[in-house]
């Protein structure tokens, strides 16, 4: 699968804010956003007008970056969401938050998504009792998703539990710290989402 290889930082300085893909380093000092608050490059300091177009891919490419998907996988939620009923927008944004990557972030168990995502890939993690090393796996209402009884020893993800145990919780998870488990209570809703991202724009961008 294609990956983005270079400095992640350049991303948010790209899009303009902060999207929290280096972890504790985006609460520091250090964060790219807090020293350099400008597009990267040699003319990054340049005031540029985007065309409507420029507006909406611009969205689009900060949110395939804020979940960490790629173009193909990016255009086959959006088809999804489509296809089901309701507002297209909103339900794009609770597939991309039921990856179990991003399930596995929220609860805390991983620094970024992009650790949550090598933890599942590893075969950290298990849903319902049952491995699953898919990051992209769609995590449904009810579901439990804990790590696995024989890498509960994972210093890592201890300490990512214990680092992150005052983080916030979204509303549509609940989780048990002594099992290093979490249940997904109801799919995300709008308002669960602590970026600001307007939806619509990618709804127009692929209306085309």
């Amino acid at each position: 699968m294609a990956r983005y290889i270079n400095e992640q930082c350049r991303i948010c300085r790209r899009a303009g804010q902060k999207l929290f893909l280096k972890g504790e380093r985006c609460f520091t000092d250090k964060c790219s956003i807090s020293r350099r608050n400008f597009a990267p490059g040699q003319h990054g300091q340049k005031r540029t007008k985007l065309s409507e177009y420029g507006i909406q891919l611009r969205e689009k490419q900060k949110v395939k970056a804020y979940y960490g998907v790629q173009e193909k996988q990016f255009r086959r939620y959006f088809q999804m969401a489509s296809n089901k009923k309701g507002v297209t927008g909103e339900i794009l944004l609770q597939i991309l938050e039921s990856r179990l990557d991003n399930v596995v972030y929220r609860l805390g168990y991983g620094k970024s998504r992009a650790q949550a995502r090598q933890f599942v890939n590893h075969g950290q993690f298990e849903v319902n009792g049952k491995k699953v090393n898919i990051p992209s796996y769609l995590v449904k209402s009810g579901d439990v998703i804990s790590v696995r009884e024989i890498k509960k020893d994972n210093k890592t993800i201890k300490i990512n539990a214990e680092e992150n145990e005052k983080r916030p919780l979204p509303e549509w998870l609940e989780k048990d710290s002594e099992k290093l488990s979490g249940k997904v209570i109801r799919l995300a809703a709008r308002e669960d989402i602590d970026i600001p991202i307007e939806e619509h724009l990618i709804v127009e961008l692929y209306s085309k």
